[in-house]
């Protein structure tokens, strides 16, 4: 078996790739103030620049980790540490392995479509721009991170750009919605914080080193105990029922740039750290209450699909069925298995595809309509056709459709699931029912949504809008055609971190065995 993280820490790399991706967005910001154009003399440089920083940031990313990235090797690569400070332990610790790398891509790849798509902000530009790149830095150290406070201070910094971009751009409750953000997801943070000094202090030696960390896998009750905090923590960000009601009022008040950083990349933040921490740290524990947490993603399944029903806001409705959709990676995660793992981590690259387009498309029949209320909206379909197809083709993506990305993540889970023999056969038949439930409400609450939206009777007011433009086209491409290349050909994704998923799978397998032998009886 590989040994992952333990033995592949020291393959490093000569320049620091992974600083260069982190840090370039924030120096970008920094120059900032140097841009022209204020408030009254309102100047497409802040846009522009923070267009071409970001550019180059995907690329320097699309890079590194296709020519010095070695998706075969399921441990730490390019992996750079600087001591920076002794006193309490913190260094500048980044790496890359398969849970990591593609994260990153699509982090890079969503957050500079969200500024691509801020066409129409012209109030306070260059503050407004200059927190999409630090948020761009900030996501970037939460998935490259190997030093837990390092990790968390990341994890942090990156509240403090969405909620200002929620409380300075967002709609008439912007004030709740980003003050609901930021109370929960502080408050998880301290159960993080708590947690992790925990494990750091655990051992003969306090180190807050990932990989470290990683090889006391302490079990027992305080391994447990560990587990639940990371889990409460981890599951506001997911987000996780009933710790997800920041989400639907988060996104229905930011404008659609940001409900794409939402829905594209912070949510996937709660997974990942979910299979770094829970999973790869705490193993013990996490065999002992993988039955509970593919409990908790039937709930959010069955729950997000439900209360979709309910929406009569076109964000709010997209923002429940993220809450369903996410429910996906916690029944991934629970299975312990390769295909399970690795249908969580497939499900939140395509997640993040898919649900960045659909809030983009939403936000470019917003601009023509400046309403998101289901009831008020009509006949868009002949008013705005391309809209519609994009749309459409988002939505089908969404609910599953055979030949998009949601479908094969989708159906990965439900193998790993029904293939999970440490599971009793009633437990599995049921999982998959339940979750079925989800995956037939899913298109139903969906294509009624499209029906109301763009049918139905015609609203005069909306029959001269101007469909998509050029710029709105591309940046709905660069969201669609990867969910279509997925579907099509899934290996192009799950190369990249198989290797990663795999070697986790069978780390938890081994200790599955090991503790069923433990408790055999003997003679």
């Amino acid at each position: 078996m590989d040994s992952g993280l333990a033995t592949d820490a020291m393959a490093g790399s000569a320049f620091p790739w992974l600083s260069l991706i982190v840090l370039l967005p924030a120096f970008g910001a920094l120059l900032m103030p140097l841009m022209p154009g204020d408030d009254d003399h309102p100047s497409p440089w802040p846009r522009n620049f923070a267009l071409i920083v970001l550019f180059v940031d995907l690329l320097l990313m699309l890079l590194v980790f296709s020519t010095r990235f070695d998706p075969s090797l399921s441990g730490l690569q390019l992996v750079e540490r600087v001591s920076w400070l002794p006193s309490i332990g913190l260094e500048w610790s980044l790496g890359a392995d398969g849970l990591s790398a593609p994260l990153v891509v699509l982090s890079g790849l969503v957050t500079f479509l969200s500024v691509a798509a801020s066409w129409s902000v012209q109030r306070k530009c260059k503050l407004y721009f200059a927190l999409l790149l630090v948020q761009a830095s900030a996501q970037g150290l939460v998935f490259l991170s190997q030093d837990f406070l390092l990790f968390f201070l990341a994890w942090e910094l990156e509240l403090v750009p969405v909620y200002l971009l929620i409380a300075i751009w967002g709609g008439q409750n912007r004030q709740y919605a980003a003050t609901k953000f930021i109370l929960y997801t502080a408050l998880a943070s301290l159960l993080i914080l708590i947690s992790g000094l925990a494990l750091a202090l655990s051992g003969d030696q306090f180190t807050l080193n990932l990989t470290e960390l990683a090889s006391r896998s302490p079990g027992g009750s305080f391994g447990l105990l560990c587990y639940l905090g990371f889990l409460v923590g981890f599951g506001v960000k997911l987000p996780m029922f009933p710790l997800h009601t920041w989400l639907p009022d988060a996104h229905g008040e930011a404008n659609a740039p940001v409900s794409m950083l939402l829905a594209g990349v912070l949510l996937k933040m709660g997974g990942y750290a979910l299979l770094r921490f829970n999973v790869q740290m705490l193993p013990d524990a996490h065999l002992t209450l993988a039955p509970a947490l593919v409990i908790l993603g039937i709930v959010n399944i069955v729950y997000g699909a439900l209360n979709a029903f309910a929406q009569d806001n076109v964000k709010r409705r997209i923002a429940c069925s993220s809450v369903s959709h996410m429910g996906f990676v916690l029944l991934g995660i629970g299975a312990v298995d390769a295909l399970g793992i690795s249908g969580a981590m497939l499900q939140m690259v395509s997640h993040g595809l898919i649900a960045a387009a659909m809030f983009f498309f939403t936000g470019v029949f917003y601009e023509r309509t400046k309403t998101l209320s289901i009831p008020n909206m009509g006949g868009l379909a002949k008013a705005l056709p391309i809209t519609f197809a994009f749309f459409l083709a988002s939505s089908l993506a969404s609910l599953a459709l055979p030949g998009m990305s949601g479908f094969i993540s989708e159906i990965t889970v439900f193998l790993g699931i029904t293939s999970q023999e440490g599971f009793t056969s009633l437990f599995r038949a049921i999982t998959v029912l339940l979750a079925a439930i989800g995956l037939v409400l899913t298109p139903i609450y969906l294509l009624s949504m499209c029906r109301r939206v763009f049918f139905g009777p015609r609203i005069p007011a909306l029959a001269s809008v101007e469909d998509m433009r050029p710029r709105e086209l591309v940046i709905g491409m660069s969201l669609l055609v990867p969910t279509l290349v997925i579907g099509i050909w899934p290996r192009i994704a799950m190369d990249l971190y198989e290797a990663s998923t795999d070697n986790l799978a069978t780390d938890l397998g081994q200790r599955a065995l090991v503790a069923l032998i433990e408790h055999l009886p003997i003679g």
